[in-house]
């Protein structure tokens, strides 16, 4: 900060005692002022990081997740992988549901977000670029979002490092998976699921609760000085996955519960819940429990109230609806080599701007672009 110490005493004419004009003192003040004040792009930053930690009235985005990882009623995540897809979930309305009429939070699909990239779901997207997509979803909603991150992309370091970045960019939390990098997405069939070593998991687990960045790059774990204690990290069990039985993931999620994972996600392929079944009779309630019910998805949500189950993940059906209608709509057009028999079919131009909302760009350009 700059300081102008020198006292004036102004004179009827303008001057001060030494002949200094007051148009040469505002021309000191107003440079002192440039100096000092934040430049705009400095001021928009902190606005954009302003309204990311706003959120909502439910308060911050990683206090929402939490609150509805530990909410007493069966809460879901809808899957979305891109900004556009992340609005719809958000915007999606329906039968009011322990006070809510939409989804409470958004499952960040790793498939998905691959997919839309045009790679396979084996780490082949890299994490910046990962990281970019997701910054789109945050930017574009105001309710939590759990990004599927894989393994975490590499060991402890890497991991420690993507949290501070979600962070910054307004994700409420993360999932990360006990296999080992780079990952096999875990409903291909006749592959080998690798699993990481327990305790190798369970360590970056209880670093991930507990890190905090220092300055100059430096990185401490401190449970006590951690930037946002309510950021989650959910630690998903692939035993039943790798074939390695419910004695196996009873031990996995008991590890990571005390590494201080916030919720321990149960995978499983089979086409019934008896897996899922096996673990909620032994688990006791010892943390909250997530699910993926893509495989097993005749079971009845009721059974998963019953069973105590705390969230259920919707994984991948915005992606695979999008696949089927814009494969049909292309066969269509190819067909017809016309428009006539898909334009009613599909949304229309107009409901793309509202869903970018141009209509606060051009309510923002009413206010600051001049008047011609």
């Amino acid at each position: 900060m700059i300081f102008l110490r020198r006292k004036f005493t102004l004179t009827r004419q303008g001057h001060d005692s030494s002949g200094i004009t007051l148009a040469e003192i505002s021309r000191v003040w107003l440079l002192a002022l440039y100096v000092c004040l934040p430049s705009i792009e400095e001021l928009l930053r902190i606005h954009i990081m302003g309204m990311r930690a706003a959120s909502t009235d439910l308060g911050k985005k990683t206090t929402q997740l939490k609150n509805l990882l530990n909410s007493p009623q069966l809460t879901f995540l809808m899957e979305a992988h891109s900004g556009l897809s992340a609005r719809i979930v958000q915007e999606t309305e329906g039968p009011l549901f322990d006070g809510m009429s939409g989804f409470s939070g958004i499952w960040a699909s790793g498939l998905g977000i691959s997919a839309q990239l045009g790679v396979r779901d084996s780490n082949e997207a890299s994490w910046t670029q990962v990281l970019e997509v997701v910054e789109f979803m945050a930017d574009a909603t105001n309710i939590p979002i759990l990004l599927d991150a894989d393994t975490g992309y590499g060991n402890f370091n890497n991991a420690r490092r993507l949290i501070r970045k979600l962070e910054d960019r307004g994700v409420a939390g993360c999932c990360i998976e006990d296999k080992c990098f780079p990952k096999t997405n875990s409903l291909l069939d006749g592959r080998q699921q690798p699993l990481a070593d327990v305790e190798e998991f369970a360590l970056k687990i209880k670093l991930l609760i507990n890190t905090v960045s220092l300055g100059g790059g430096d990185w401490q774990a401190c449970k006590d000085h951690q930037r946002d204690p309510d950021f989650c990290v959910v630690a998903r069990v692939e035993a039943f996955i790798a074939g390695w039985g419910l004695d196996e993931a009873l031990e996995r999620a008991n590890a990571y519960r005390e590494a201080g994972a916030d919720a321990v996600l149960i995978h499983s392929k089979k086409a019934d819940p008896s897996d899922i079944e096996a673990f909620m009779a032994k688990w006791n309630n010892k943390a909250p429990v997530v699910i993926v019910p893509t495989k097993y998805y005749s079971t009845p949500t009721s059974r998963f109230h019953e069973l105590g189950i705390a969230t259920v993940i919707w994984a991948n059906h915005n992606l695979r609806a999008s696949v089927t209608a814009m494969q049909e709509t292309s066969r269509r057009i190819l067909s017809d080599q016309s428009l006539l028999n898909v334009e009613k079919k599909v949304a229309t131009v107009q409901e793309i701007f509202r869903l970018q909302q141009d209509h606060e760009l051009k309510a923002a350009e009413g206010r600051y672009l001049p008047k011609k």
